[in-house]
């Protein structure tokens, strides 16, 4: 890899990881009694597996939480330091490094073409790796932190489900006008590498 990509990788990783950062420290929406409040993190982790793929994607998630246990108050409510693990979101932050990976990882396998125009695609990419990580590892740790039954922590992450959803979608229409902008964001398939021909006969 040439240094100038390195750089470039290292600059977008970073770039993210504040994207996030900013994204949990704007102003929480509390609904109810609810232990765990409403930000834009999930936006922003979900943006970063698409715009950026799985690798770098997960790599600006985990930049972020490292830097957030360490001690700087980056976490929802301006939290910070290992003491977050005794608070009931802990699963949902524990959850994000993976889902922006599997995100990153269905959004590389689209066609290039489809990347940049299909918000649906890209919609159902943010909410698969919700479905699957995100809210599954957030009711772990609300029993967990919680001492609530299963069954009562579902129902209180239930609650999150339609802002999910808005944040999935918000996430899908901005990263595709990335993509739009910046056609050769995720870089070239291997596949393609060996195949030039191949990647020249893609759709733009």
């Amino acid at each position: 890899m040439s240094p100038r990509r390195t750089s470039t990788d290292l600059a977008l990783i970073s770039g993210f990881a504040a994207l996030i950062a900013v994204c949990a420290l704007l102003p929480a929406i509390k609904v109810g009694a609810n232990p765990v409040p409403i930000t834009l993190q999930t936006f922003g982790v979900l943006l970063a597996g698409a715009v950026l793929g799985a690798r770098r994607g997960s790599l600006a998630v985990l930049l972020y939480l490292v830097v957030g246990f360490a001690g700087l108050p980056i976490f929802s409510e301006a939290k910070g330091g290992l003491g977050v693990f005794a608070f009931p979101s802990i699963g949902y932050l524990l959850a994000f490094a993976p889902a922006a990976f599997v995100c990153g990882f269905i959004v590389e396998r689209l066609p290039r073409h489809k990347i940049a125009t299909s918000v649906p695609l890209i919609f159902l990419a943010g909410l698969g790796s919700s479905a699957l990580l995100i809210h599954p590892l957030g009711i772990a740790g609300l029993v967990w932190r919680l001492d609530l039954t299963w069954p009562a922590a579902l129902a209180v992450d239930v609650t999150y489900w339609p802002g999910d959803l808005a944040k999935n979608l918000a996430m899908a229409f901005v990263a595709t006008a990335v993509h739009r902008a910046f056609p050769d964001l995720l870089g070239r398939r291997p596949r393609d590498a060996a195949h030039p021909d191949r990647a020249a006969r893609t759709p733009a």
